[in-house]
């Protein structure tokens, strides 16, 4: 039984994804006690599921969704500034295909998108000619002239758990494997209840912030048992992963017959990522995978520009997701908006204890998303996270080389794959990983590859890694890298991690 204003959360946030780890940062840092909770792992589902950019959203401009691709276009900057370890800069090639979109569309619709968000760190569109190298090797004979503009990469799931770290070191408690499975309103209050590892528990919480995904509306169920809640659009979204399929940084976009795209992005050295799809999606989205149609589509959709085929078994790996989208109604998947919309709940009266759900959104706007969201709920505090790095981010995006050179001289026994692979995934804080460590024999016993023990222990030391998966293929992208022993030492690892209360 809880009767303590001590036992009392400002705000409790259902979901470990982009939003609610963005939320929890906002919230925390303006000095809110905070309680986040994931059924599962920080960036299980939708979160880890994308096709990884951090974008303005080319695409959106044919809808004219004009305040979405701004507010996204002054995001891509800011987020690079404030993360340039996890996100930074990439050419996008975009081929233009007679039949499909006309020339000038492209390049107006490109001009639109170097002008709306104010670029400043990312160089403007070119016009360039396909049958020059390093094009003309890789893309079909027919296609002749392209554009080539700028976007950012990013380490999707790193994201999420790089804003759960900051929380949880401004305060916020951080709780994986813990479903909220019952929300009761009170007078002052909504009482919570909790289950994970350890049981059963209750909390109480002033306000609620539901950013719970594909299950947003299973979250309003509980809440508001009886009510009608049908906001939900859910859309499938498949990726399909093969051995390099050309050489470059640049990534290709690709224009459809049935006018989607998709993308072929360098991915993890030694790599291509292939995507995406837009399906409509009933049923749980847990442990979903791509389906035989999602992979045929994809690599038929690629082969009509890539000069050499793909098909569905070269593919060394795949992965799916959910997007929870806002259902505008709109006939097609692939036109349904990408923007947030927030339903506010407040009981019978304005004084009850708020509950706040979100719809949408995109990896891009989360940062903006949780500003709103705080100011939807009338949180006090002045906005602050367009300007504070993420863990390991005080680095200068343009001097990103140089800080991996000079970590290099301060730890020559690393291994360059090592040194690149570490930098990138915890900036500065790779000080912190590594510690007092003198040589590769202190960083504790050899997992495989670059990996070793110690990594894993700050992973879950600090990152809230607790299984194999959550480090193989959410904290890093080492499944694709390691065999199957290796893979077995991380999992005999954890299956001895003796988690501190």
């Amino acid at each position: 039984m809880i009767d303590s204003e001590t036992d009392m959360y400002d705000l409790l946030v259902v979901g470990g994804g982009i939003n609610g780890a963005g939320i929890a940062r906002d919230a925390a840092g303006r000095g809110l006690k905070v309680l986040l909770v994931e059924k599962d792992d920080l960036a299980s589902h939708t979160s880890s599921a994308s096709t990884k950019l951090v974008h303005g959203g080319l695409r959106y401009l044919e809808h004219l969704e004009f305040r979405l691709v701004r507010e996204s276009l002054i995001e891509r900057e800011r987020l690079l500034n404030i993360a340039p370890h996890i996100i930074w800069p990439m050419r996008f090639v975009l081929p233009h295909d007679k039949g499909l979109r006309p020339s000038w569309m492209l390049r107006l619709g490109l001009f639109m998108y170097d002008h709306l968000g104010g670029r400043k760190l990312l160089p403007p569109t070119l016009t360039i000619d396909l049958r020059e190298e390093p094009h003309a090797h890789i893309l079909e004979d027919r296609l002749t002239k392209g554009f080539e503009y700028s976007d950012c990469w990013v380490e999707d799931s790193r994201l999420v758990v790089l804003n759960c770290v900051d929380a949880a070191e401004k305060g916020a408690g951080i709780r994986t494997r813990t479903e909220c499975t019952r929300l009761e309103r009170g007078a002052k209050a909504w009482t919570a209840t909790l289950r994970g590892d350890s049981g059963e528990e209750t909390v109480l919480a002033r306000t609620v912030v539901n950013a719970a995904g594909p299950w947003v509306d299973k979250v309003l169920d509980r809440a508001a048992p009886g009510a009608d809640h049908e906001n939900l659009r859910l859309v499938k979204g498949s990726h399909l992963i093969f051995p390099r399929l050309f050489e470059g940084d640049h990534c290709y976009i690709f224009q459809n017959k049935d006018d989607r795209i998709i993308f072929a992005i360098p991915y993890e050295r030694d790599f291509t990522l292939v995507g995406t799809t837009d399906q409509g999606f009933e049923g749980d989205p847990t442990g979903i995978d791509i389906s035989a149609e999602e992979a045929a589509y994809i690599c038929d959709a690629a082969n009509e520009y890539l000069r050499v085929d793909i098909a569905p078994d070269q593919a060394v790996a795949s992965y799916a997701g959910v997007r929870p989208l806002y259902d505008d109604k709109s006939s097609s998947n692939s036109t349904v908006t990408r923007d947030y919309v927030f339903e506010l709940d407040r009981g019978a009266d304005d004084r009850a204890p708020a509950l706040l759900s979100i719809f949408g959104g995109k990896i891009t706007t989360y940062r903006k998303l949780a500003e709103h969201a705080l100011e939807k709920l009338n949180v006090p505090g002045s906005s602050w996270t367009a300007s504070k790095d993420l863990p390991g981010g005080d680095i200068d995006p343009e001097r990103f080389d140089e800080f991996v050179a000079k970590t290099g001289q301060r730890y020559p026994w690393l291994p360059q794959s090592a040194l690149q692979r570490m930098t990138r995934a915890y900036g500065t804080r790779i000080a912190a990983m590594i510690g007092n460590a003198k040589g590769i024999n202190d960083l504790g016993p050899h997992m495989g590859g670059d990996l070793y023990a110690r990594e894993l222990d700050y992973l879950a030391k600090h990152e809230f890694a607790r299984t194999a998966e959550d480090v193989l293929w959410r904290r890093s992208k080492l499944r694709l890298h390691l065999d199957e022993g290796a893979q077995a030492r991380v999992r005999e690892w954890f299956a001895h991690l003796k988690v501190e209360a």
